[in-house]
């Protein structure tokens, strides 16, 4: 059997972190075994399906890395045929049309639900208590219709839904990859709508129709359709179809353990992308979102391919910590190819303003020693911000204070040294400063200070001798010596 996994998001929103991480496990499992990864986009909703977020699934999912094998499959598209398997089924005996209107099941619920208040209610006898809650446990209880044996329509014209026909009775049994053997009993599985009464048909029915005929072997999805396993694999035994392997993931939790939430970072992918995160650091922290093998912390997808399984995902819930993920993201701006970190980078250097030719070139010729200085493409871009301030620098309070008169005369004076150099480099300028302090008597921190004042005005930045190596000679001495002068004045 090769293996065939498919995500199927409905285009109601945005494609949000738990659905990411969804999408990123049946890529996996799909690669792990040399199968087929599958999109279908569940748009049957069409007053909440909107093309803009279809677009913007698809976008991220690109993002990701995470494309499909074939084409997605537009569910709208298929209607014709879920309701041929419909009509096959009342043919077969398995389903039935029903002539139950939908307000007499309404008001058999809420008849349910008037019962089981008035159970509540003070000065009852036991036994009268008892009976009320046994009557509205018989209204609230899984719907089975006087039609699915068989009988006449109220009248010739009468409207219908077609209802499966719900197993009889027995346990039916789903050995799931994650949460094991789950049991629930025939009684609870009602005797569902397949086509409403315009002949349009449910979401049940469209799932199975669609997997079916997608060629899924193995259904893996938030533990939240756990429930609607057992209403989908009558479904498919209706139809003497194999029936495929399911695997219910945990939710992702905040990291306090609540729901997850926005002010989690319950975002969209998107977003992430936005705030600077690159898609390898991403799915690598995604997948250790309830996954894990062995001690490891951190894959690239070529081992995450290599690895996993449904054996590794746990049960409980995850927690999401956006800490964490910074961590992981780190790892991959370090690991991330210099030419590739670059392109990624411009965006968001250009957020702050122009990016002239000078300053694009000092950026890509001090990247390489950069990449440690920020979690995310924002916190890199922003410590680039020393190397594009426009000249003459605006200084902040602790720069103003290094360029005392002691300060600018020192600076004056190595300034000097500094235009005898032959050779502009990081190691002949670290030689030149620490020959410098030699001569003069000076330390680092009595010449450090107001020569970094002058370069950066304040502005974070690394050791000197490299900066001024990046900024080039001509910009360094202009630097300085627009201290120098606007010291003099």
């Amino acid at each position: 059997m090769r293996v065939v996994t498919r995500f199927a998001p409905s285009p109601t929103g945005m494609l949000h972190i738990g659905g990411a991480r969804t999408a990123l496990f049946n890529y996996l499992f799909a690669k792990r075994y040399a199968g087929r990864f599958l999109l279908r986009i569940e748009d049957t909703d069409h007053e909440r399906s909107t093309p803009e977020a279809t677009a913007a699934i698809l976008d991220a999912m690109s993002w990701l890395g995470l494309e499909p094998d074939e084409s997605p499959v537009m569910q709208s598209a298929q209607v014709d045929r879920h309701a041929e398997v419909a009509r096959a089924m009342v043919a077969r005996g398995t389903a039935f049309r029903c002539y139950v209107s939908a307000e007499d099941l309404q008001a058999r619920r809420d008849l349910g639900e008037a019962k089981r208040l008035a159970a509540r209610e003070d000065g009852l006898s036991e036994a009268d208590r008892a009976a009320l809650l046994e009557d509205a446990g018989k209204l609230l209880a899984p719907f089975r219709s006087p039609w699915r044996n068989g009988g006449e329509p109220p009248a010739p014209d009468a409207p219908f839904v077609v209802r499966l026909r719900a197993p009889d009775g027995g346990d039916q049994i789903v050995e799931d990859g994650v949460q094991g053997i789950v049991k629930v009993h025939a009684s609870e599985i009602d005797d569902l709508v397949l086509l409403r009464t315009d002949g349009t048909p449910t979401y049940m029915l469209a799932v199975v129709v669609d997997d079916h005929d997608m060629g899924v072997t193995h259904v893996i999805r938030g533990d939240d359709h756990l429930r609607n396993t057992f209403r989908q694999i009558p479904i498919y035994r209706a139809m003497d179809w194999d029936v495929p392997e399911f695997a219910h993931l945990p939710m992702i939790h905040g990291n306090d353990g609540a729901k997850l939430s926005k002010r989690h970072g319950a975002l969209s992918t998107t977003v992430y992308r936005d705030l600077g995160y690159l898609p390898e650091g991403l799915k690598a922290y995604l997948l250790r979102l309830g996954w894990s093998h062995g001690d490891q912390e951190i894959f690239t997808e070529d081992e995450a391919t290599k690895l996993f399984d449904l054996g590794g995902i746990n049960k409980a819930p995850a927690r999401l910590d956006l800490e964490k993920l910074g961590t992981v993201n780190a790892h991959f701006i370090r690991a991330a190819d210099d030419d590739r970190l670059f392109a990624l980078l411009i965006p968001f250097l250009e957020a702050s303003g122009d990016l002239d030719d000078a300053t694009r070139a000092r950026v890509r010729r001090a990247l390489p020693a950069m990449k440690d200085r920020g979690v995310t493409l924002v916190e890199l871009a922003g410590a680039f911000a020393f190397m594009r301030a426009v000249r003459p620098l605006e200084l902040a309070k602790n720069a103003k204070k290094a360029l005392s008169s002691e300060g600018v005369a020192r600076l004056q004076a190595f300034s000097g040294e500094l235009r005898k150099l032959s050779e502009w480099s990081a190691a002949s300028i670290s030689e030149a400063i620490t020959t410098y302090c030699t001569a003069t008597g000076l330390s680092m921190g009595q010449i450090g200070p107001p020569l970094r004042a002058a370069l950066t005005g304040g502005l974070p930045a690394p050791d000197l001798a490299p900066v001024m190596d990046w900024l080039g000679r001509d910009e360094t001495l202009g630097r300085i010596e627009d201290q120098i002068q606007k010291c003099a004045e």
